[in-house]
C-alpha cells in the first residue's frame, strides 16, 4: 500500500537517515521525502514521507520509529481511500447519527468519519453532514445502502454527494 506520513525527528546530524533506516528494515520502499527545515517545533523537524509497504507491516516500523524517538503526526494510506459524503435532512439528533455511525461501523470498514450537525431551526429539524472514508468501494456501496435504509425507516432525507 501506498503510505504518506508526517513525521518529526530531532534537528541533529542523522536523524533523518535514522528516521528512513526502519522504512528498508520492514521491506518498504520510499517513494519521497520532503525535510522541511523551517517547521521545526521542540527542537524536531518536520519531515513528508511516502512509501510502499504492506500493510501489516506498520505497526512494526511505528515501534521502530518509536524506539528511535521519531514522533508521527500523522500516517495514512494514499491510495484505497474512498469517499463519500452524504446530508440527511429531518429530525437528525446526535443520539441517533452516534448510533447510526457505530452501527454502520459494525459492519463497514471506516478509513474515517466525521459529522457536523446544524442547529435545530423552525420545525424544519436538523442538517447532518456525513463525511467518510472507507477502505474498499464494496465498503461505500455497503454504506450507500445502509444509509438509504436507516434514514427510511427514521424518515430523514437522505442526499449522497457525488464524488469524482
Amino acid at each position: 500500500m501506498l503510505v504518506n506520513a508526517d513525521i518529526y525527528v530531532k534537528d541533529i546530524p542523522g536523524s533523518l537517515v535514522r528516521s528512513l533506516e526502519p522504512i528498508s528494515a520492514v521491506d518498504g520502499n520510499i517513494v519521497g521525502v520532503v525535510h522541511n527545515r523551517e517547521q521545526v517545533i521542540d527542537g524536531m523537524i518536520s519531515v513528508n514521507l511516502t512509501f510502499n509497504v504492506e500493510a501489516e507491516k506498520l505497526e512494526a516500523l511505528k515501534t521502530m520509529w518509536k524506539s528511535r524517538d521519531v514522533v508521527i503526526a500523522q500516517m495514512g494510506s494514499v491510495t484505497g481511500a474512498v469517499p463519500m459524503d452524504y446530508i440527511l435532512i429531518g429530525d437528525a439528533n446526535s443520539n441517533f447519527t452516534e448510533k447510526l455511525m457505530k452501527e454502520a461501523a459494525e459492519s463497514i470498514a471506516f478509513s474515517s468519519y466525521e459529522v457536523n450537525t446544524s442547529s435545530y431551526t423552525d420545525g424544519e429539524g436538523r442538517t447532518v453532514r456525513i463525511s467518510a472514508k472507507l477502505e474498499t468501494k464494496e465498503d461505500a456501496k455497503k454504506l450507500d445502502a445502509f444509509m438509504i435504509e436507516s434514514c427510511a425507516k427514521k424518515k430523514l432525507t437522505c442526499i449522497r454527494g457525488l464524488t469524482a
